[in-house]
Order: structure tokens, then sequence, then C-alpha cells
């Protein structure tokens, strides 16, 4: 795809915006101000798309830091936008019946209101989506779960996404966050990187340092299809970490035994027939006293499949809870869990609303996690 279809797309939205709010800001310079914002994001949010293509580094990374910080912004504006149109349209079909309400005034306001909300949106979600995420603690029953594994403790991170804003020193600091944890093992449940592994091979080098007492585990997640997915399994066995490709493994404690599968990305198939996601495949040669069967599968899509093979918990993640408002809404429409703890049937499924982000560096309303999952027996 080049950039000029999505150059189009961006000034017709953009024009949309414009043509709604700068005419009612009731001070001229306000509205020039806002015309000079949405005219560089029109053209800035292409530009970061595209920008390992447009450029070299540093010009590239400086391209894509402005345009995905402007698509954030413009995805709320434009939200704003639609949502004071249908209020105004609310207020006018009221005056049909009475005209009780103050239209003009209601413009004028509503009209700054709306780039002000979307700043003020903007600029906490970058807070948020720039932080180290927080330690969510989760704890799973399970029936008959032997004593040698009480407590037993998975630390999950998920969608990092190290890329064009994603780097080194934030996949540092998930990394010690992971290893204060001290978990029994490390499962990082897909969408690692946007970018291949000879551009991102020395900003993920920190999750070598990850430690556990059974190591580390990888399924892929869609994103890793975009970015050379064979490439990158091969270099995360380099790192110490076990990309479990519809296999599993057995971990033994006191002579209970714990299984923990992998399969690829839902969509793998459609890439590679070979990388076609199979729970019940995952399974094949598992020893049949296993106390606790575990399956890390990067959508919630999976989980019926995983729970028709016999599964006790899935983990996944790939929704990022939405990100930021609305967006969070519509994710229901694509998948079955936005995320939190679900189930169906015997199978516990718990959705990580991810740990890094994608796109614009902005969360709201659906903040970042490293996922503490513990093991406990049903009361």
């Amino acid at each position: 795809m080049s950039i000029a279809p999505l150059l189009a797309l961006s000034i017709a939205f953009h024009l949309y915006v414009g043509a709604r709010i700068v005419p009612a800001i009731p001070t001229a310079w306000a509205g020039a101000a806002l015309t000079l914002l949405l005219l560089a994001s029109a053209l800035l949010v292409p530009m970061g798309l595209f920008a390992r293509r447009m450029a070299r580094r540093p010009v590239a990374d400086t391209l894509a830091w402005a345009g995905l910080v402007f698509m954030g912004l413009f995805s709320s504006l434009l939200v704003f936008t639609v949502l004071r149109d249908a209020l105004l349209g609310l207020a006018w079909l009221v005056n049909l019946a009475a005209p009780v309400l103050p239209l003009d005034t209601m413009r004028a306001a509503t009209a700054v209101a709306v780039p002000l909300l979307a700043i003020g949106v903007t600029l906490l979600g970058y807070l948020n989506a720039r932080r180290t995420a927080a330690v969510v603690t989760v704890e799973i029953p399970v029936a008959g779960l032997p004593a040698a594994l009480h407590g037993f403790t998975i630390v999950q991170i998920s969608d990092i996404h190290v890329g064009p804003t994603i780097r080194e020193r934030y996949v540092e600091a998930i990394v010690e966050a992971v290893n204060r944890l001290k978990p029994d093992l490390v499962a990082i449940t897909g969408d690692l990187v946007d970018g291949s592994v000879a551009e991102l091979a020395s900003q993920v080098a920190p999750l070598r340092r990850l430690k556990s007492r059974d190591g580390s585990f990888f399924v892929t997640g869609n994103h890793e299809y975009y970015s050379g997915v064979e490439a990158w399994m091969a270099h995360l066995e380099q790192l110490g970490i076990q990309v479990l490709h519809n296999q599993h493994v057995v971990i033994e404690r006191g002579g209970a035994k714990l299984l923990l599968a992998g399969v690829p990305d839902y969509s793998a198939g459609h890439f590679d027939a070979a990388h076609r996601s199979d729970p019940q495949a995952a399974l094949a040669g598992a020893p049949a006293d296993a106390a606790v069967k575990v399956l890390l599968a990067h959508q919630p899509r999976s989980a019926p499949a995983a729970a028709q093979a016999g599964f006790d918990l899935q983990l996944s993640g790939h929704t990022h809870g939405g990100q930021f408002l609305p967006w969070n809404f519509l994710v229901k429409l694509q998948q079955p869990f936005t995320a939190g703890l679900h189930a169906i049937d015997q199978l516990r499924i718990y959705v990580s609303r991810g740990t890094g982000y994608w796109g614009p560096p902005k969360r709201f309303g659906a903040p970042s996690e490293i996922t503490r999952v513990k093991l406990v027996p049903t009361a």
C-alpha cells in the first residue's frame, strides 16, 4: 500500500473535524491554532506510519513518534466531534418541540471543549502508556490442586509491541519488575514486536535477563507474522526463551505435574498452514496424570477449542483491554472477552490488557499490566 490513499483518508477525516469545530470556536486565535494542529496531524499521521519507508533513523524514529502521538490525539478529536454532533442533533430535536435550549451557546462551548478534552485525554493517556505496567495479581482456583502446586506462580507479560516508540529501556524496566516477583515461570503471550529481528534484536535483548524457577515461554501473536515469525522464533530461543508451537512441557513439583502448552496465534494458519493453532495437538503425548493444564494462546478466541481439549486455564492477551476509550467497547465485536478473568465450562480464561501498547503511546481507561497468576485450591 502506498501513502497516497492513507493521506487522502487522513485529510478527509481531518477536514470533517475542522469543518465542524473551527467555525464554532468563538476566539479567532484559538480557531487558527486548532487549524494548524489539524493540518500538522493530517500530514504527520500517515507519514508516521510510513516513516521507515520514507527515511532512515533517526529521522524515521522522530517521524514515527510524531505521527503516532498525533494519531492518538486525532482519535480522541474525532470521537469527541462525533459525540458533539450527536449531542447538538439531540438538542435541535428537543428545540423543535419546545425552544428551551440555547443552541448557539452550546455550539460555542462544545467547540472549545472538544479539543481541550482530546488534549487532556491524550496527555493522561501518554503518561499511562509510558510508565512501567503495574502488577495485577490473579488467583486461579483449581479443583484438586496438589499441595506441591499451591501458590505456583506464572508471571504473564503480553503485547509489549517493541518497535518505533518502545525500546530497550522500556523492556528493561519490564524485566526488572518481573524479576522482582520471583515467579515459577514467565509466560509471554505474543505481540512482542513490530519489526524485524535485524531492526529490533538489540531492543529485546533485556529479555535474556528474565529470571524464574522453570524458565520463560513464548507463543506467537499476530504481529509476529507481520515481522518475520520464523526469524523471531529462532531469535527468542537464542535468548533462552522457549517457543511453544502447538507443544507442551511438563513441570514437576514434589511428584505433582503441571502441563504448560502453547499454540500459535489464532490467525496464524492464514499466514502459514504449518502454523495453524491447535490446542488439541499441543497435548499430544501429554501425561494422563497432569494435575493442571495451562494453555498460552495469544487471542481469547482460542478459548472454545481450549475448553474442548480439556485445559484448566488459558492465558491470553491481544485485546489491550481496548487501550483507550471508546475502543474497548468495539473489541467485544471481535473477541469473546476484552480483559480479566472469565470461564467456559471447566476452563478459566485470563485476558491481559497488555504490558505495552500498540500504535499511539496512549492508554486511557485500560491500564497496562504485568499479571501475576497464582494457582490456589478451590475453597
